[in-house]
């Protein structure tokens, strides 16, 4: 359906957007532009939304906030954001009264007219969306990054022509209710995440599973070999199957495929690593095709490696090898990941505050040829902290633990005897948990910031608390 055809048919209809995130003020622009009547509803109060709500009511939105704010929907459409689940029972009282439940983003598949890259994965979903759409964009085609990233792309959908590429990054809360898939689907990993939401691990992994659920034209999957859900995914993947490992190679991955069950090898192509270098078996009848040199690849750490090969794999027959090369020489990576903020009194400052799982954080250590000062802690998503605890005796010189899971982190770390000399100091805030670092550093040494936990103890979100630790290193340390 096309945009104004799907917008259209709001029309005399009464639509409830409930959650007022970034994502769906564009949407109720576009709905109250078309007269259609909206109720914004929000748990936080007028004043707490502040300029949003001035914003809405200039709309001509109504507005209902605050305790309650969910209760007696009257609504023909419910637009839900990605982080309210679909089965609340006031949803649930909603639908059986009539009303359609939907979301922004189950909204921008029913309209967009061009070719969509999907990305999820529990790790490296925006670095993997950006660097395809970075290469796209330097192959010459015009390209539209959003979703779970940051950027909405309804309000886009009129700007865009039949020949862009929409590279979109979706959460396993977005995916939880879609009913189509993208054209390519990319799965980076999955590892246990955001079980505070989730009822349990199965239903993480069947939300994943859902990017390529629902593809009836074959499409591609790009999925990693070395994390077995994934590897497990291909079983029911239609379409061409794209595995990359950092660990395997392109005959190991086929031999091994076999025995999973998998028959139909002429659809199944690697991305693997030949002494350094990432190359593209396409079947099995092609030899491997070299595309870069993980020495070309400018952003730090094997993950990061993992995530081109993903990348490459999404982009295969698309974008030419050179600019694949171009691209790696050239992109710098994305704010909040492991990104450099500097370096003072011979002590550099790294910033992952995307980190809000251990399996996150444990990337972020691997990323490093040395031993670092490492802050951690903040909301708990009810996640062990056993394996990150493990690796911290090879990878940790000495840990700062601040927010809701210090007390967590720190009985993972103690009851490893092999972590009995790592100090361990606690923080009450962000700013104390850097000063306290700072105290234990020398020349030479690397802090990084990589909390291994979610944000909202203390921060509205992982962009927020990164940029108070950039300012807070630029202001004590500088």
């Amino acid at each position: 359906m096309d945009f104004e055809g799907y917008f259209g048919a709001h029309i005399g209809k009464k639509v409830a957007v409930c959650g007022l995130g970034v994502s769906n003020i564009p949407l109720i622009r576009i709905l109250r532009s078309r007269g259609i009547e909206v109720e914004a509803r929000d748990r936080k109060t007028e004043d707490e939304l502040g300029d949003t709500a001035v914003l809405l009511r200039g709309m001509g939105a109504k507005l209902i906030c605050g305790d309650g704010y969910l209760n007696d929907i009257d609504a023909d459409i419910i637009y839900r954001s990605p982080g309210m689940r679909h089965d609340l029972p006031q949803f649930e009282r909603a639908v059986q009264n009539g009303a359609v439940l939907t979301s922004e983003m189950e909204a921008f598949f029913e309209v967009c007219p061009c070719t969509v890259i999907g990305v999820t994965g529990s790790d490296g979903k925006s670095t993997t969306s950006t660097v395809i759409s970075r290469m796209l964009e330097n192959a010459g085609y015009r390209t539209w990054l959003g979703g779970n990233i940051g950027m909405p792309l309804l309000d886009k959908v009129p700007e865009m022509e039949p020949d862009d590429y929409v590279v979109v990054e979706l959460s396993s809360f977005q995916l939880m209710t879609m009913r189509k898939s993208p054209h390519i689907s990319v799965i980076t990993n999955v590892t246990p995440n955001h079980l505070d939401v989730h009822k349990d691990m199965d239903e993480y992994i069947e939300a994943k599973q859902r990017i390529f659920s629902f593809r009836t034209d074959g499409g591609r999957t790009v999925l990693n070999w070395d994390n077995q859900v994934t590897r497990n995914y291909a079983l029911s993947a239609k379409g061409a199957i794209f595995f990359f490992s950092s660990r395997q190679t392109h005959e190991e991955i086929c031999e091994a495929a076999g025995q999973l069950g998998i028959t139909d090898f002429g659809r199944v192509s690697t991305v693997t690593l030949r002494n350094g270098v990432i190359t593209v078996n396409k079947g099995v009848k092609h030899g491997p095709e070299r595309v870069v040199d993980i020495s070309d690849i400018k952003i730090p750490g094997m993950h990061n490696v993992e995530n081109y090969m993903a990348a490459i794999a999404a982009v295969e027959g698309i974008v030419p090898c050179s600019t694949v090369v171009e691209t790696a020489r050239t992109f710098e990576g994305v704010e909040h990941r492991i990104e450099f903020v500097g370096e003072y009194d011979g002590v550099r400052y790294y910033n992952d505050s995307i980190a809000s799982s251990p399996t996150r954080t444990i990337a972020g250590l691997r990323s490093f040829p040395q031993k670092v000062i490492l802050i951690a802690g903040g909301y708990d998503k009810h996640l062990s902290y056993d394996p990150l605890a493990q690796v911290m005796p090879s990878h940790v010189k000495a840990l700062v633990l601040m927010g809701a899971t210090k007390g967590k982190i720190r009985a993972s770390v103690e009851k490893l005897p092999e972590c009995a000399d790592i100090p361990i100091c606690e923080a009450n805030t962000l700013e104390e948990a850097v000063l306290s670092a700072k105290s234990m550093a020398s020349a030479g040494d690397i802090v990084l910031f990589s909390p291994a936990s979610a944000s909202f103890d203390m921060f509205v979100n992982f962009e927020q608390r990164g940029r108070a630790f950039k300012d807070i290193v630029r202001k004590f340390a500088g």
